[in-house]
């Protein structure tokens, strides 16, 4: 049987355009000064910047494939190509059927039609006749949860409401390929849950093929049967190992135990990232569990913002994310104290708290419900360390201990009290 979707190598190349910073703020009288100057002389340069190169793949009709990698690694880009929204610089594409694609929110809706309507037209661009999306109208309505805005424009929508309506259309107007990108990670939990078992259902039940893009490696295993993995724009490897291949994604190896550099992301820059003994010690070695360490983020300030705040996922080597930490997570008089230039933000990872077993560190920032500065994920400032001696303090307990953390609780009786 031939591919639902067969891919050779398949390139797109983009044109990017820097134009020269004039440093700074000027007064009136020095912008109009340099307007000869900047009139006669160069003020951009371009250069080619290749989003995918060399990619090569074929997809079963059925199958489900998440696709998995950092931010800049090619996965939008791979699914815009698939779509038919833009086009490929390199290779070729062939698609053996109809298109269903929620790609960010605000595509593939008319803003100024009310959801009725644009439900209809999204089932027209699906080669479906008027009575064919009525008979499915009644179920995207109940599943998208939005009967009562159904006749409001969907520019007035919540970014929530909008891919609720969009997904809920996908997933019902029966396109043969359903393609997924991270949008669903707008909608709250319960609905997420919701559009994966539904994903799962018209793969298995109706035989369709699904392509989905998120950072949820937990939703990826659930979901897919197959899981292609991309960096900086090449395919690292696909398979049907889900499991291993999300592991290797996140394995040690591909990073180190500290974080140097330079990464700026507006007004903050990031110099150092890591882990260091409570004596001031920079550990590249294995943490022993009943050890306290400090994780540390060097980072520079151009501006104290009020709604600033930064923090740190920690994963485990399959890709589950253990927890989230904010400078911000309590009450505002014990955010630590921020000031421009060079600031040392840190937090303690208590011992017994961590499992023995190997992690890997992120650091995010953002402005608070503004935008992220460095987001979960698709930062590039990581690290990876190691937990040893993972054995109980109990004479009774003589192997490791099950589970990801490994915390040591007393015990009393409240009876003997």
């Amino acid at each position: 049987m031939k591919p639902i979707i067969s891919v050779e190598n398949l390139g797109k190349q983009y044109l990017i355009k820097h134009k020269e910073s004039r440093g700074g703020y000027r007064s009136l009288r020095e912008e109009l000064f340099t307007i000869p100057k900047r009139l006669f002389s160069k003020q951009e340069h371009a250069e080619m910047f290749w989003a995918l190169q060399d990619v090569t793949f074929d997809v079963q009709q059925g199958e489900r494939i998440g696709i998995i990698g950092r931010n800049g690694a090619g996965k939008s880009t791979l699914l815009k190509l698939l779509s038919r929204i833009a086009e490929p610089s390199t290779g070729r594409i062939t698609v053996r059927g109809r298109v269903a694609s929620l790609l960010e929110v605000g595509t593939g809706f008319h803003p100024e039609l009310s959801g009725r309507e644009n439900i209809y037209l999204n089932g027209a661009i699906l080669g479906m006749t008027r009575n064919e999306i009525r008979k499915k109208f009644d179920e995207i309505v109940d599943f998208a949860g939005v009967e009562r805005f159904l006749d409001t424009p969907v520019k007035r929508y919540s970014s929530g409401m909008y891919v609720r309506l969009a997904f809920a259309v996908a997933a019902h107007l029966e396109p043969e390929i359903l393609v997924v990108d991270e949008v669903l990670a707008v909608g709250d939990a319960e609905f997420q849950k919701k559009c994966l078992g539904k994903m799962e259902e018209v793969s298995k039940g109706d035989g369709r093929t699904v392509l989905f893009i998120s950072h949820n490696m937990e939703a990826v295993k659930q979901l897919c049967n197959q899981v292609m993995v991309l960096d900086s724009g090449k395919m690292l490897a696909m398979g049907n190992d889900t499991g291993k291949l999300i592991e290797s994604y996140f394995a040690p190896q591909s990073g180190p135990t500290v974080w140097k550099g330079r990464e700026t992301s507006k007004f903050l820059t990031v110099t150092e990232f890591g882990l260091k003994s409570f004596e001031g010690e920079m550990l590249s070695r294995p943490v022993g569990i009943d050890e306290d360490v400090v994780c540390y983020v060097e980072c520079e300030l151009e501006e104290v913002h009020s709604s600033f705040n930064i923090g740190v996922a920690v994963y485990s080597r399959e890709g589950r994310c253990l927890f989230w930490t904010f400078t911000t997570d309590g009450p505002e008089d014990s955010w630590p104290e921020l000031k421009i230039g060079r600031n040392i933000l840190q937090f303690t990872i208590p011992k017994l708290f961590l499992n023995e077993g190997e992690y890997y560190v992120e650091l995010m920032a953002s402005l608070h419900q503004i935008a992220w500065l460095f987001e979960p994920v698709a930062t590039p400032v990581v690290f990876h360390f190691t937990v040893e001696g993972g054995f109980s303090l109990s004479p009774l307990w003589l192997e490791s201990r099950p589970a990801q953390l490994a915390p040591f609780f007393v015990w009393d009786n409240a009876e003997s009290a």
